[in-house]
C-alpha cells in the first residue's frame, strides 16, 4: 500500500508543546508524497480557542492548496468542567480541569457548531485523552474509555474518532514505558462486546476510526504484543465496515514520519490505500 494522506497533524500553535511551523509542514508533506492532509491543533475547552485562531491565520498565510485542509482536534471533557471554567475563576487551564469533577458525569466537547463554522474548520478529529476523574482501577478505566469512544462515535460534530484506546497516564514505568496496565499488556482485557458496539456506532453515524501512527501503532512506549493486537483490531474494524483514516499525530518541529514502516504494518493485516478515508479538495 501507499499512504498519501494524513488527517491529524499539529503545528506550533497547538497548546501542548508541538513546534512545527506550517511552512515546514507544507514542505515536509511534499517531500513525503502526502498529497491530502490537514493541520489539526488542540482545543480541549474554550480556553484554547485563541490557539485555533492563530493556527487559522498561519494556515491562510501559507497559501494552502485545495488539498491542504484546516481541521481541529477536540478532547472529550465533562459538562461539569465546562460550567466550572465558564465562571472564570481558573487562571491558566490549558488542559481543562483534570481533578475535582464527578466520575461518570455528563460528557461534552468544548466548542459549538457555530464556533467551528466561524473558525472555518473543515472537519473534526476528537479523542479520549484522559479518564474522567477516576482512580487507577483497570476495569473502571476500560468502562470510562469505552463510554468516551461511544460518545465520539455518535457525536454529530465529530468526523474522526482519534486514536481509539490510546493510553497515557497512570502506570508509567521508570523507563518511560507502559508495560502492562490498563490494556497494554493484553488488549483482550477489553471485552469484545465493546469493540463490536463501537464499530456498529461508527458505521451507523458514518464516523471514521483513526489509525494513529505516533499514539498507537508506532508508539515506542507500548509493548510489541499490544501493537500486534492493535493492528488486528484495526483489521477487525475494517471487516465490520468501519471507515479508517491515517493520522500521524505529528508534534515534532519537522514532518519526519516513517510512513514506509506503517505501510508495511498495514499491508500485513490486509489494509490498502483503498480502505483509507480522504477529504475531497476544497472547491
Amino acid at each position: 500500500m501507499k499512504i498519501t494522506s494524513d488527517w491529524h497533524i499539529h503545528s506550533q500553535n497547538s497548546c501542548d508543546g508541538a513546534s512545527m511551523p506550517i511552512a515546514a509542514l507544507k514542505q515536509g508533506a511534499s517531500e513525503k508524497g502526502i498529497t491530502d492532509y490537514a493541520v489539526t491543533d488542540h482545543l480541549h475547552t474554550p480556553f484554547n480557542k485563541p490557539d485555533i485562531v492563530k493556527s487559522r491565520a498561519e494556515f491562510l498565510a501559507n497559501d494552502p492548496s485545495p488539498r491542504f485542509h484546516f481541521g481541529i482536534e477536540l478532547s472529550v471533557v465533562s459538562r461539569w468542567e465546562l460550567d466550572e471554567l465558564a465562571t472564570g475563576k481558573y487562571e491558566n487551564p490549558v488542559y481543562g480541569l483534570r481533578t475535582g469533577g464527578p466520575a461518570w458525569g455528563e460528557l461534552a466537547i468544548g466548542i459549538t457548531a457555530d464556533e467551528l463554522a466561524g473558525l472555518q474548520v473543515e472537519y473534526v478529529v476528537a479523542g479520549a485523552h484522559w479518564p474522567m476523574y477516576l482512580p487507577a482501577e483497570r476495569d473502571a478505566i476500560i468502562r470510562d474509555y469505552h463510554r468516551q469512544n461511544m460518545f465520539l462515535a455518535c457525536h454529530p460534530l465529530v468526523d474522526i474518532a482519534a486514536h481509539p484506546w490510546w493510553w497515557m497516564g497512570y502506570w508509567k514505568s521508570d523507563d518511560g514505558t507502559y508495560p502492562d496496565e490498563p490494556w497494554l499488556g493484553d488488549f483482550k482485557r477489553i471485552p469484545a462486546s465493546m469493540h463490536e458496539e463501537f464499530a456498529a456506532a461508527l458505521v451507523e453515524h458514518d464516523t471514521v476510526a483513526e489509525i494513529n501512527i505516533s499514539a498507537n501503532v508506532c508508539n515506542r512506549q507500548y509493548p510489541e504484543r499490544f501493537i500486534e493486537q492493535y493492528l488486528e483490531y484495526i483489521a477487525e474494524l475494517k471487516s465490520r465496515g468501519v471507515k479508517l483514516s491515517i493520522g500521524s499525530d505529528c508534534h515534532a518541529p519537522t514532518y519526519n514520519i516513517d510512513f514506509e514502516r506503517v505501510e508495511r504494518m498495514l499491508d500485513g493485516v490486509g489494509i490498502s490505500e483503498d480502505d483509507l478515508w480522504c477529504l475531497p479538495p476544497r472547491k
